[in-house]
């Protein structure tokens, strides 16, 4: 039997180290792949793990690593987007690089591995595994607009792939983690009170949210439980079309109010 293969992008993460780990465990042969080669270091000497140094805003070092990959196996049966970024301010004081480099990395990262790695996973049937957020179902909240825009628009996207690849019997996944121990996550904290600093009409407001970030972080879950969401996701018959996994029951239940309550409780919140 041929063993299986995925490339997955944001090895180094939470979500993205324990997926590699556990797939790797399971008999699967692991490329992981990310732009931190200090914490890919990690995956050295680990049994069908083979990291990968991969920015995927250089679409020449996508194309390094995809023929490095062809020359190592005929084909995937998945491909994993975890590799993401979070940018804190208001969207009418947000540097535009900033803003700039979330849809680069969140959306145009995804759009050019998928794009590049395609063939090898329709050469196995494979599947693609796109990683948006609990965010991209609800509404935007004030100074996450920029990581909220990028996760809507990383949904539009993964339904409008997997409406194309059905065409070719070739399964789109999305999965929508809510908080998760990640590094993405403790930075959020230092995010907002750098944002809270350099704000000319928000400082109060920001700096409101940094003990509310900061008790989201405490309940944050485990990501092995996200590793064997992906899993399932790679190995069922028919996997859904999307995984909600543990969302912050808070903002869910704050989604299900009509928006001017909504509007309401976040005014109290932030000018308290």
């Amino acid at each position: 039997m041929t063993q299986k293969a995925v490339f997955i992008t944001g090895s180094s993460g939470g979500m993205g180290s324990a997926t590699a780990t556990l797939l790797a465990d399971k008999g699967w042969h692991v490329f992981a792949a990310d732009c931190d080669t200090d914490a890919l270091e990690k995956f050295k000497g680990i049994p069908r793990i083979t990291p990968f140094f991969v920015d995927i805003t250089d679409q020449d070092l996508i194309d390094k690593a995809y023929k490095e990959v062809q020359q190592q196996v005929s084909g995937l049966d998945g491909l994993v987007n975890f590799a993401g970024i979070i940018s804190i301010g208001s969207m009418i004081e947000l540097d535009e690089e900033a803003l700039h480099r979330v849809i680069d990395i969140n959306v145009m990262g995804t759009f050019r591995v998928n794009r590049t790695f395609f063939p090898l996973v329709k050469h196995r049937k494979g599947r693609i595994i796109n990683t948006t957020s609990e965010i991209g179902l609800q509404s935007g909240h004030p100074f996450n607009g920029a990581y909220a825009l990028s996760k809507h628009a990383l949904e539009a996207y993964t339904d409008s792939l997997r409406r194309e690849l059905m065409l070719l019997d070739i399964p789109v996944i999305k999965i929508q983690p809510g908080p998760f121990r990640s590094n993405l996550t403790t930075e959020i904290p230092e995010q907002f009170a750098q944002a809270a600093k350099a704000s000319t009409y928000f400082s109060d407001a920001l700096a409101n949210i940094i003990s509310i970030s900061q008790r989201e972080i405490e309940r944050s879950r485990d990501p092995i439980i996200v590793a064997n969401v992906v899993y399932e996701c790679l190995t069922v018959p028919r996997p859904k079309h999307a995984y909600p996994i543990k969302p912050a029951p808070q903002r869910s239940l704050l989604e299900m109010l009509p928006n001017r309550l909504i509007d309401y409780i976040m005014r109290r919140i932030l000018q308290r």
